[in-house]
């Protein structure tokens, strides 16, 4: 008797190469953003006369094709300039990934690494590690357009003054020149900048709109032309992918999801085709407790923690780390646990921006210092929800 595995491989496939419904795949073609990719190849064009062009700030939602257009464009832009024989080199940076960009330090590392310089991974002073990487950018002729994507976690980690010593690397440099475009989710990211770092870094803005669904249709069906096998995807299944996820603020990513988990669920089943009751299993397996799951699981003082801000956000859509102190303090009495040191506390509040169910910000208070801002990542239908569960499991 086979076993599964070997079934599994004798089985009739639904999909013949899923990984274009993947969100990395960068197709030829990008549906619907004709008019951003032109435009911002119109701003970069100068690149290649070795003149500097505006710094970009490219702003929209999740799902709404920012950061495919960029690398589409880049990459168009250097063929032309290796054709050429342009000085001009591209670097893409995702200042999400925590190994590369969650302090200035590794940050700068990175930038200098990518272009050549052998610099430790921690132990220079701050000026000797900016001294690297500017003598390194500038030992040629040369333009460089830096790609930051997800640039608002610098300035959430950060605060921006990493970004200010950044947009005025050009005042340091005598040979080679340094064009940034910045690429943010955070549509209200750029009005909590210094106006220093505001004015250098939007030069120039372009908003990408969210997809409707007969756009995100369009999309769907150019992929699933090679991502599935012919007439292996039954009537409507493109249609309701796309009428699910463009009633979710038009994401692609979410569209593109809810087509792969649909064709993987109908293949565990052995169906012969996709069908619409695999959309709504995809659709509920998608919802369906990511966070919820992720939250059942945390420790217990981390769910105090959590529920201490979600009771604030119903007071309040407005608060501060340091207003959390009190909230939780008074959960855990009535949890009879003794509550952890402010340090700790700061440290659990970190880990929830990290899993993604938070989100912090730094505010520059000016002569009274930072603060940091905490803003819900989790729609405020889903907390009501939350909080009861929260309850439920810390026996409230």
């Amino acid at each position: 008797m086979k076993n599964y595995f070997e079934s599994y491989l004798d089985k009739e496939r639904l999909f013949d190469k899923k990984n274009i419904l993947q969100i990395n795949h960068t197709p030829n073609n990008i549906p619907h953003r004709e008019e951003q990719i032109q435009e911002l190849s119109r701003i970069l064009a100068p690149a290649l006369r070795l003149e500097k062009p505006s710094n970009i700030f490219l702003y929209g939602k999740t799902g709404t094709g920012k950061t495919l257009s960029a690398l589409n464009v880049a990459q168009d832009l250097k063929k032309v300039a290796e054709i050429k024989n342009v000085p001009l080199d591209i670097f893409y940076v995702n200042c999400k990934l925590k190994n590369v960009a969650d302090t200035e330090y590794r940050l700068v590392a990175h930038l200098a690494r990518e272009l050549g310089e052998d610099v430790p991974f921690t132990g220079l002073p701050r000026n000797e590690i900016y001294k690297k990487l500017f003598n390194r950018i500038d030992t040629k002729e040369r333009l460089i357009i830096l790609l930051l994507d997800e640039i608002d976690q610098i300035v959430k980690k950060q605060g921006d003054e990493l970004l200010y010593n950044l947009t005025r690397i050009n005042q340091e440099l005598e040979n080679a020149q340094v064009c940034f475009v910045g690429i943010s989710n955070d549509l209200r990211f750029t009005s909590d900048l210094d106006p220093r770092v505001k004015s250098s870094l939007t030069e120039e803005e372009m908003n990408f709109p969210p997809y409707n669904a007969i756009q995100l249709k369009d999309i769907l069906e150019q992929r699933s032309k090679f991502a599935f096998k012919e007439g292996c995807l039954g009537n409507g299944v493109v249609e309701k992918c796309a009428a699910l996820a463009a009633r979710e603020h038009g994401d692609a990513r979410r569209a593109l999801d809810l087509l792969r988990i649909s064709g993987e669920l109908a293949e565990r089943e052995d169906a012969s085709k996709v069908l619409l009751k695999h959309v709504d299993d995809a659709e509920e397996k998608i919802d369906k407790e990511i966070v919820v799951d992720a939250i059942k699981t945390l420790p217990k003082q981390s769910q105090i923690t959590l529920l201490a801000i979600f009771n604030l956000f119903k007071k309040s859509d407005k608060f501060y780390t340091s207003d959390v102190s009190e909230e939780y303090q008074d959960i855990c009495n009535k949890c009879g646990l003794k509550p952890l040191t402010h340090r700790r506390l700061s440290d659990l509040i970190e880990e929830l921006d990290m899993l993604g169910i938070i989100r912090t910000k730094v505010i520059s208070k000016g002569r009274y210092g930072r603060k940091k801002e905490i803003v819900m990542n989790l729609p405020s239908t889903s907390i009501s929800n939350i909080i009861e569960k929260l309850k439920n499991w810390l026996n409230l």
